[in-house]
């Protein structure tokens, strides 16, 4: 059954009209109410298109959130072939939150990293609901060297609340797992494609965000923190969610004017939940077209234009 979101409660009245209609149907072979039941369909697909239309910030950030949404495995089972999994930090333990190996992409060996946030509940509590430990950022770096090495692009896609704040994590590192993780995105001499699938919440995004071509799906959010998080930090009210997501510009089109995100990825009507398949699709076609404008490149050139692209966020659109 599909989820849904709470502005999404008059379609989920008429959907669900529709299917009852259509069991009513199934239930007596005298009854013909396909005509009834086309006729919601059509009053649903145009109220799904209005919804959609123009998603405040807020809005953005719970379709993202969304539990149904493609996740990390479901683009590498997809879009990668012969994935290899790599597990380990090589100190401490294997963060399942993250997942990264070895995998062909359209034939081409590549290094792919990304946060898993699990798809029910078993699998969400094994996966710490995509929030990395130190451990999961460690593995993370030696990943990233050991592409370096042998030469591979790197592909992450991003998908996390944030880093895992707990006392375990705290003491193991967690600040310092990061910025060594964002240090060695800014350090390797191969091209690093970044994809934000979701949510990009805080450091723990930025560590693998930290790319020469960052790509957002159009209702993915990326942000220094929640808007939950803001809102008790500046107003101290719970309530105030809605204006700091207004406030902190943290939507892909927004971020797109800014120059962090350097493309938009459309989603299917309804969000990327609603025809998963598409949206895999959409970003498989995206990694390609981002990994073919670093052809022939060398190391020195994309390492200095990283670091630049950095340099000039924000530069542009702050008129806007």
């Amino acid at each position: 059954m599909t989820q849904y979101l709470d502005f999404e409660k008059p379609l989920a009245e008429i959907e669900g009209k529709a299917e009852e209609l259509r069991a009513l149907a199934r239930a007596s072979e005298e009854m013909d109410l396909t005509d009834e039941a086309a006729a919601l369909d059509v009053k649903a697909a145009a109220l799904l298109t209005d919804l959609y239309k123009n998603l405040t910030p807020w809005r953005k950030c719970q379709v993202a959130r969304h539990p149904e949404r493609p996740h990390c495995m479901d683009y590498i089972d997809a879009l990668f072939s012969d994935f290899t999994l790599l597990a380990g930090d090589r100190n401490f333990a294997d963060d399942l939150a993250v997942i990264g190996g070895l995998a062909r992409f359209n034939d081409q060996p590549v290094m792919v990293i990304g946060h898993e946030k699990g798809s029910d509940t078993k699998s969400r509590i094994v996966r710490n609901f995509g929030m990395a430990r130190p451990e999961g950022y460690r593995k993370a770096i030696r990943l990233m060297e050991m592409a370096d090495r042998f030469g591979l692009p790197v592909i992450t896609l991003v998908d996390t609340t944030g880093a895992y704040p707990g006392k375990g994590a705290e003491e193991r590192g967690q600040s310092e797992a990061i910025a060594r993780t964002t240090e060695a995105c800014l350090s390797i001499k191969v091209p690093l494609i970044s994809v934000i699938i979701g949510e990009g919440g805080s450091g723990g995004a930025v560590a693998f965000a930290t790319a020469n071509r960052l790509a957002m799906l159009e209702h993915s959010v990326y942000s220094v923190i929640s808007p939950e998080g803001c809102a008790s930090i500046l107003w101290k009210n719970p309530e105030k969610t809605r204006e700091a997501a207004e406030a902190m510009r943290l939507t892909a089109q927004d971020l797109h004017k800014l120059g962090v995100a350097d493309y938009v990825i459309d989603e299917p009507n309804g969000g990327a939940h609603r025809d998963g398949q598409a949206t895999i699709k959409a970003v498989g076609k995206m990694i390609a077209k981002m990994l073919k404008e670093f052809k022939g490149k060398a190391g020195a050139q994309l390492v200095k234009e990283r670091r630049q692209k950095f340099l000039d966020v924000g530069s542009k659109g702050l008129a806007g």
